[in-house]
């Protein structure tokens, strides 16, 4: 088969791929987990059953891929964020804020039903690992440079954070979630350690 026929057929399965996720997503935020069908899936989605069910068994199926791909995006994004140029300690303040965004904006486009059958999957610690990984990681080099508290275990400090930044999910603007970050980048600093 030719190189560009393969990534037509290629490109345009990742294109029916996604169409089926979003539109799965979207309608289990409208109309709730239980009652979209697989018939109502290819309607809005512009594809027939059969071709449905060549991407996926079930409803349950497509929800827990587009929940992947919401996670693994996320990641990716605040991991470029912990890679940019600068210094450790606002490469960090970056990521934090980045990540209380996602949560802020993640909170709001799952409610209730939908957000209880994402949120009990397998997926989830992974990558909350990854994240804390990711976060030990820079506040250990912001400590090394100085920067922040050194008489906590770094570990210990990353999950600080993120059980502080769980507040981001019912709050009701930027600027509260902005603020949120600071209070929590302010128990990281070492003005007061031991005192």
């Amino acid at each position: 088969m030719p190189r560009l026929w393969t990534e037509t057929i290629e490109g345009h399965r990742r294109e029916v791929r996604q169409a089926i996720l979003d539109t799965t997503a979207a309608l289990a935020g409208e109309h709730g987990v239980l009652s979209v069908t697989m018939s109502q899936i290819a309607e809005e989605a512009g594809i027939g059953r059969a071709t449905l069910y060549k991407y996926f068994p079930d409803v349950e199926a497509i929800l827990l891929a587009w929940h992947d791909c919401q996670i693994t995006g996320h990641l990716e994004q605040l991991a470029g964020l912990a890679d940019r140029p600068g210094t450790a300690a606002a490469r960090l303040e970056a990521v934090l804020e980045a990540y209380a965004l996602i949560s802020r904006h993640a909170n709001g486009g799952h409610h209730g039903e939908l957000g209880a059958f994402l949120h009990r999957d397998e997926q989830l610690a992974p990558a909350q690992q990854r994240l804390t990984t990711l976060l030990s990681d820079l506040i250990a080099a912001a400590a090394q440079a100085g920067d922040l508290r050194d008489d906590i275990a770094s570990s210990e400090l990353a999950s600080y954070c993120l059980h502080a930044l769980a507040g981001a999910k019912t709050l009701p603007t930027k600027a509260a979630v902005h603020r949120l970050v600071g209070v929590t980048l302010a128990g990281l600093r070492t003005s007061g350690v031991g005192t």
